[in-house]
């Protein structure tokens, strides 16, 4: 899955967080770091995000008895929580988070230390080339201490105290990492789950047992295309039949479970037997992109043309266009059609092309 590029920082290495994962804390000490980023920090404790990947590793742990890895104490942490409260699978993430933040079990304060010990500093290793074999075998003050002296990393360490110590985000990367959640969200997501399928070879469905399952909030991009089908008929791009009001689902051209977000770009109106087949596979590229680039500039030109239409799309954008760059790219009026249709294709087709590259299959409409 392609990152969205950065003039200012080495996307690179970004991207090779998750190289060498032999255990699964890496995943979530940084899915620990971009969930914490919303609530408008850029400054968190060692224990802040340690219950962070608890709670998000509750549901998965207690409700399917995933195997996060050998002998993982993320695992451990979460059995022995279950063990000594009442807590449900489907406990909601903030009682889990208020629990860790008061809880005194020695035991659990004992697990909790034991994930700190690697991953903070670890996780940035393809920043820091330079560090290799021995360089890692000292103390955590002394590791965190020669981090600090290197440059341009996402975060440094501060109030060095076991539990206690705080890491510090880089401005830049508070903005990258800000303006590029959802996608990031989706990345990491999809590591999880080439992670997770490799610890549980013999468990199916595994996108569907990460977290409890929440009703798909689609309904802003449904209202939207029901306001445009009033205007103008809009016709089906995998088999070409007139759309109803009644019958309109939403799809995800590349599948959400490879990019595990609902950003306005990737969706599309189509009906729910159609969606239904189609599933998680990959639409032919070269038979149906020119087919949902005509439909998507048939939306791009009402929205300039009219009030309601373009009042409704901004509605959609606060919720599905979390990128301020592609949604000017692909939004910004006076657009001919081929311009257009070319910056869709520059947005969509990496994506499309990583999702291939994992694995997911080619897809053609049967009426069969």
């Amino acid at each position: 899955m392609q990152l969205p590029y950065s003039p200012q920082l080495n996307i690179q290495y970004l991207g090779r967080l998750f190289d060498n994962t032999s255990e699964c804390y890496k995943l979530f000490w940084f899915q620990s770091i971009l969930s914490k980023l919303e609530t408008g920090k850029e400054a968190f404790t060692f224990e802040e995000l340690v219950d962070e990947m608890i709670a998000d590793a509750w549901y998965m742990v207690t409700e399917y008895h995933l195997n996060l890895g050998p002998k993982d104490n993320l695992e451990a942490v979460v059995n022995r929580i279950s063990e000594i409260t009442p807590f449900k699978p489907s406990e909601k993430k903030n009682t889990i988070l208020g629990y860790l933040h008061t809880c005194t079990d020695k035991e659990v304060l004992r697990m909790k230390k034991t994930l700190i010990k690697n991953v903070p500093y670890r996780l940035q290793a393809p920043f820091m080339p330079q560090f290799k074999g021995k360089v890692w075998d000292v103390s955590e003050r002394r590791l965190a201490e020669e981090i600090n002296q290197q440059e341009r990393l996402m975060y440094y360490f501060s109030a060095f105290n076991g539990l206690n110590t705080e890491i510090q985000l880089e401005k830049d990367w508070v903005e990258y990492l800000t303006k590029n959640k959802e996608i990031i969200k989706g990345w990491i997501q999809y590591n999880m789950i080439k992670y997770l399928q490799k610890r549980n070879p013999s468990v199916p469905g595994i996108l569907d047992k990460l977290y409890p399952k929440e009703e798909r909030k689609l309904e802003k991009v449904i209202k939207y295309w029901r306001l445009i089908m009033e205007v103008q008929p809009i016709y089906e791009i995998y088999n070409h039949q007139m759309l109803t009001t009644e019958d309109l689902s939403i799809d995800h051209f590349v599948p959400w479970s490879y990019v595990a977000h609902d950003e306005f770009w990737n969706l599309h109106p189509t009906t729910r037997s159609i969606n239904s087949k189609k599933s998680n596979h990959l639409p032919d590229w070269e038979m149906y992109f020119p087919l949902l680039g005509e439909q998507e500039y048939l939306s791009y030109q009402m929205i300039w043309q009219y009030d309601k239409v373009r009042d409704e799309f901004r509605k959609c954008a606060k919720e599905h266009l979390n990128n301020a760059d592609i949604a000017y790219r692909l939004y910004r009026e006076g657009q001919s059609r081929e311009e257009f249709e070319g910056q869709l294709k520059d947005i969509v087709l990496p994506v499309y092309e990583s999702a291939k590259n994992s694995g997911f299959g080619n897809w053609v409409y049967s009426n069969e």
